[in-house]
């Protein structure tokens, strides 16, 4: 843990800058508004000198934490070395060492074979082949997806996700899709895989038979919805029935974020192909990947290319990253993480019920549900008055979100939780806790 210097108040010098020569469209420079200079697993440091506890990883990013040292030293190696840097999709040491330490440290410990397709550097580049490839596989065009469902930003991603402020960026009609209740959407009795099931089979339903239906097991940007494992096996087997390829959408919650490290293993499915990015470059480097079943893998050389697909250190990051994976120390310390978040979680709902509705999520991504969406935020702002870094989920924003890098230390998990708690009571000042109104303890 590096220890730096920790000042009573946020930064306030001029982001003029940024506001002056930087798009309109940029968002998280305006919560979180200072300079940020250093980083060291869960801790950044801005050019004030101020710590901050990071509790959101880089939108997942950072699952390994910032300037992990085991990768960087590896990085540091490989430059000094004048390893390849970039390569389009040529063969190279480093594609060859992640490769063969993906298929032994990930696949075969979990039964899985895939073929590893570099689609280009990010989650929406990963969405957008596979939507490709399941075209390409079945000869037809419709895609199922889901309500809440964030799948990236390009037109084709776009199209799948179900967010009005981000779809209505898009400037023309969104089209190839066809959206279904999630799990739980229309509450917690109705198994809504059994209209899928309807809909398929009745040739008047007018639901065109898809090329395949693409889900995220637990919806990061949607509010922090889990499917169930009997809700997803249930998916997988209406598509097998049907012939209709399974993609899961692993770019956020896979590599760990949920405590295993594809997010689909506790439910025992095996999707036609996965998607998988910003953790998986091991040091917040570019890199996305999507595996393919090999006999869905009837791409023609070139077909689909992209000059970013060679990301050699992105490829010496990942393979450090891996090592992680070759034991059960890690998965052991994100289940320990993981009851500590959520008992602190649930002890604050019960503390504020008139205020949290309830405690959603999994693993190290899990959030309070808020009656009144706009209080989220508010938290979220206290929190980084208090030098902790959380953002906002849900169609309405109504998700405070917890999501640190899944290596950061027990005092500095505490020590953020904390805050977060002090927030709370800012922000309910006025609100005596229910445990206060019955004299207790």
């Amino acid at each position: 843990m590096t220890e730096w210097s920790s000042k009573a108040a946020p930064s306030r010098r001029p982001l003029n800058v940024f506001e002056s020569l930087e798009s309109e469209v940029r968002s998280y420079c305006r919560s979180f508004e200072t300079v940020f200079v250093k980083g060291s697993n869960a801790l950044l440091q801005d050019r004030d000198e101020r710590e901050y506890i990071d509790f959101f990883a880089g939108a997942g990013a950072l699952n390994y934490g910032h300037n992990n040292p085991h990768i960087r030293t590896k990085l540091i190696d490989y430059l000094l070395e004048d390893g390849i840097t970039h390569s389009l999709d040529m063969a190279t040491d480093a594609k060859e060492a992640f490769l063969l330490r993906f298929q032994e440290t990930i696949l075969k410990r979990r039964g899985l074979s895939y073929k590893v397709m570099f689609p280009g550097p990010t989650g929406t580049n990963s969405v957008e082949s596979a939507f490709k490839l399941a075209r390409k596989v079945t000869g037809r065009t419709n895609i199922v997806c889901f309500t809440n469902a964030f799948h990236g930003m390009s037109l084709g991603s776009l199209a799948a996700t179900g967010n009005a402020f981000k779809r209505k960026g898009a400037g023309l009609p969104l089209q190839g899709t066809t959206f279904l209740p999630y799990d739980g959407y229309l509450g917690p009795l109705v198994d809504t895989t059994a209209l899928l099931e309807k809909l398929l089979q009745d040739p008047g339903s007018g639901l065109d038979l898809p090329a395949a239906v693409i889900v995220e097991t637990l919806q990061g940007e949607g509010g922090l919805t889990a499917a169930s494992g009997k809700w997803l096996r249930s998916l997988e087997r209406i598509c097998r029935a049907h012939g209709i390829l399974l993609i899961i959408d692993d770019v956020q919650m896979g590599c760990g974020r949920t405590g295993t490290f594809f997010s689909f293993e506790s439910a025992g499915i095996k999707p036609d192909i996965v998607c998988l990015s910003k953790s998986i470059g091991g040091y917040g480097l570019p890199m996305a990947l999507t595996l393919i079943k090999p006999e869905h893998d009837i791409w023609q050389p070139g077909e689909h290319n992209g000059t970013f697909r060679g990301n050699n250190l992105a490829f010496i990051a990942a393979s450090e990253a891996l090592r992680y994976w070759e034991d059960d120390r890690l998965a052991n310390q994100i289940r320990n993480r993981s009851d500590v978040i959520a008992e602190f979680l649930g002890r604050m709902a019960s503390r504020y019920s008139d205020k949290i509705a309830e405690v959603r999520g999994k693993g190290m991504i899990q959030g309070l549900v808020f009656h009144q969406p706009e209080d989220a935020s508010r938290l979220c702002k206290l929190s980084f008055e208090r030098g902790v870094i959380m953002e906002t989920s849900g169609p309405r924003d109504e998700v405070a979100k917890l999501m640190p890098p899944l290596t950061i230390e027990a005092g500095v998990l505490q020590k953020g939780l904390q805050q977060i708690e002090e927030a709370l009571s800012n922000l309910y000042a006025s609100m005596k806790p229910k445990a206060a109104l019955q004299g207790k303890s």
